[in-house]
């Protein structure tokens, strides 16, 4: 879906890591229309970065008109966003992209680094019996946030915090069970997320994690392989921006 383009004003900024930020936009045209899944497009003040950042939606207050975004500093652009004062402005668009598909079914929510941003607003969306699977590098964050949504289970590459190792690690360490899975991190993740709910025999919603240059699909830079002929390049891609960045497991091939 196309996306609302203009200027917003900063709320607030939080460091949550050493290298993971929230940042708080009130953008009510946005607000109004986003969903679980979809994201936004920041624009760099720097005339030299003319791509815009695209970052996954973490929360959204549609009565106060607010969206939530949790990222991390990986170059110049993330990098200036960090350093925005409450009461500055940036440009958006958005909301971008399709999100997350809400079924009433038993549900594993997975997320994995950056990827579990999203789950947030996603758990609190969703009103069925849900578990919270999440996989960190080292640091946690948001963890306060996702026990109010729900059952949190944890797995870290250094062990210290939860099960010593990946999420699908978690799963079976506690036993977590559901009938869907939401997911959205690195794409090693997702492949190994999309071969456990076919040999499982559950239905999967997985959130790519792609570069993107336009964010409204005109470019082709994130395409991803597909199972089916896209209506719009007619071979076997989709945009990750446009028909994603959350897809039907069965859509995609993953290599």
């Amino acid at each position: 879906m196309s996306g609302v383009r203009g200027t917003v004003e900063v709320l607030g900024q939080e460091k949550l890591a050493s290298d993971v930020y929230s940042l708080v936009l009130h953008m009510p045209e946005i607000a109004a229309k986003a969903a679980a899944g979809q994201f936004v497009s920041l624009y760099s003040r720097d005339g030299a970065n003319l791509l815009p950042r695209p970052i996954s939606i973490c929360e959204i207050d549609r009565e106060a008109g607010n969206i939530r975004l949790v990222y991390r500093v990986v170059g110049k652009g993330t990098r200036e966003f960090s350093g925005l004062k409450p009461g500055e402005t940036i440009e958006v668009m958005g909301p971008l992209g399709n999100g997350f598909t809400l079924k009433d079914k038993r549900a594993i929510l997975i997320g994995g680094g950056i990827g579990i941003p999203p789950m947030l607003e996603l758990a609190k969306e969703l009103n069925c019996e849900k578990s919270i699977v999440l996989g960190f590098r080292d640091e946690t964050f948001l963890l306060e946030e996702m026990r109010k949504a729900g059952d949190v289970y944890i797995a870290s590459e250094d062990g210290k915090t939860g099960v010593q190792g990946n999420v699908l690690n978690a799963i079976e360490e506690y036993g977590v069970k559901g009938d869907i899975i939401y997911a959205c991190g690195p794409t090693p993740m997702l492949k190994a997320i999309r071969e456990y709910a076919f040999e499982h025999h559950m239905e999967a919603q997985i959130s790519l994690e792609e570069k993107m240059a336009c964010g409204i699909g005109a470019c082709l830079a994130c395409v991803c392989r597909s199972t089916e002929v896209d209506g719009h390049s007619h071979v076997h891609n989709k945009r990750v921006c446009k028909e994603g960045p959350v897809f039907d497991a069965r859509e995609v091939e993953m290599e």
